[in-house]
């Protein structure tokens, strides 16, 4: 049967053979069990780009275009290391990155195939948005900021 992102929705009770860890372990197989009888193992117990992407079908089937826009961001990055993606994070923090440093963070995103959020970056990188221009502040070195919300960094 195809998938109908209409139809389908929710994937897990619906549609639950479209669902499988990245190793292709069945959704029906992915239990509290499984996992203390170590079958299962932390990498396997996240989204798949597939089932992202589908997710992301549901959310634009339904009038959720920021959603599904998203869906499809988090779809490109569920194949990224977990190292890359801590260190494009930190980049993305405020000050944290000179453009130039956004804009090679860009191009590593393009080979890693997650053209979206490359463009992203390279917005941010254009407007600088996250980008401190000519590096970290001395206040940014030396002491902590309160934002709006009281919150550090």
């Amino acid at each position: 049967m195809d998938f109908d992102p209409k139809r389908d929705h929710p994937l897990g009770a619906r549609r639950p053979d479209l669902v499988t860890t990245l190793g292709g372990i069945p959704l029906e197989e992915i239990t509290l069990e499984a996992a203390l009888e170590g079958r299962l193992v932390a990498d396997e117990i996240r989204a798949t780009p597939e089932t992202l992407r589908r997710q992301a079908e549901i959310a634009g089937a339904a009038g959720r275009p920021s959603l599904a826009a998203n869906l499809e961001r988090a779809a490109e990055l569920a194949s990224v290391p977990d190292g890359e993606l801590l260190e494009i994070y930190t980049a993305l923090r405020p000050r944290r990155a000179s453009r130039e440093q956004l804009e090679e963070w860009a191009g590593r995103l393009d080979a890693l195939g997650a053209e979206l959020n490359a463009a992203f970056v390279r917005e941010a990188a254009k407007l600088g948005v996250f980008a401190y221009i000519g590096g970290c502040s001395p206040v940014a070195k030396n002491s902590f900021q309160v934002d709006r919300h009281g919150a550090h960094f």
